[in-house]
């Protein structure tokens, strides 16, 4: 018999409590591409526009047990990681992935705060790379988590010769995010195999909160949605491009966060006629 449930995305990740990134922004953004979201919280964070207060990270069984109860009635068609906390909730991630086997994984490697601070462990960065990398279909690291993987510092003249690098740590995609870069202009590199193509977009002088979120939610949305990679690449990062343009501050901090419906909103205003 033919399945007729939509295809679905599901989030394994962290929490938001402000609502900007994590779990919270993953949602919006299947919702917007149309796409049914599930979620799996990896871990809770208190936090608003100012920074995070606190961090509790579930035990592995229930973060299990959230992912199990999501394969057991969906069907899904991609799966996005973003925030882990620690190794034993990346082991317990990669093995429901390794029994639930996906089609479509998008890792964003969530390691580097945006105060630079590190957040993973010595221990949870190794599992990172020996038991996530591998299932991934596509990684999504900025440059700071991308000069965590590779243990070198990365600037504009080594951002190619990095992104070899990373497709040789054993994962078959990489978009390699250049926010982190200077220049006026913002180049994404995305690297399969021996394939190239770059995503260029004008620098926004907006400080995003969520931007890493959304793009990798976006691509997970786009490939459920049976797009190629490349594709799904090039829409998500001109989806986030446009939320970013739209970005409000809904609260006392100075980051925006993204307007994950700018889409829907721009075609509900009305149009100007002009004679």
């Amino acid at each position: 018999m033919t399945d007729t449930r939509p295809l679905c995305a599901l989030s394994i990740a962290g929490s938001d409590s402000g609502g900007g990134a994590g779990i919270q922004a993953d949602l919006k953004t299947f919702a917007a591409h149309g796409v049914h979201g599930l979620s799996a919280i990896a871990a809770l964070t208190a936090q608003h526009t100012r920074g995070v207060t606190a961090v509790h990270a579930p035990p592995p069984e229930f973060l299990r047990a959230q992912i199990d109860a999501c394969f057991a009635d969906f069907r899904i068609g991609a799966v996005k990681l973003g925030m882990l906390a620690n190794a034993q909730i990346i082991h317990a991630v990669a093995g429901a992935l390794e029994q639930f086997k996906p089609t479509q994984i998008v890792l964003d490697p969530v390691m580097v705060a945006t105060s630079g601070a590190k957040l993973l462990e010595d221990a949870a960065l190794d599992a990172l790379r020996t038991r996530l990398l591998p299932l991934a279909s596509v990684i999504t690291p900025n440059i700071p988590e991308a000069e965590l993987l590779l243990g070198r510092r990365i600037d504009d003249d080594s951002a190619d010769a990095a992104l070899t690098s990373l497709l040789a740590l054993g994962t078959p995609a990489v978009l390699l995010k250049g926010g982190h870069l200077p220049g006026a202009r913002m180049l994404d590199r995305l690297g399969e195999g021996s394939r190239r193509t770059c995503f260029e977009h004008a620098r926004i002088a907006v400080e995003g909160h969520g931007t890493g979120c959304t793009l990798a939610s976006a691509i997970a949305a786009q490939l459920a949605l049976g797009q190629p990679l490349a594709d799904a690449c090039a829409r998500a990062a001109d989806y986030v491009h446009g939320a970013l343009l739209h970005a409000y501050r809904p609260g006392l901090g100075n980051v925006a966060v993204l307007d994950h419906f700018w889409r829907s909103r721009d075609e509900s205003r009305p149009r100007s006629h002009h004679p």
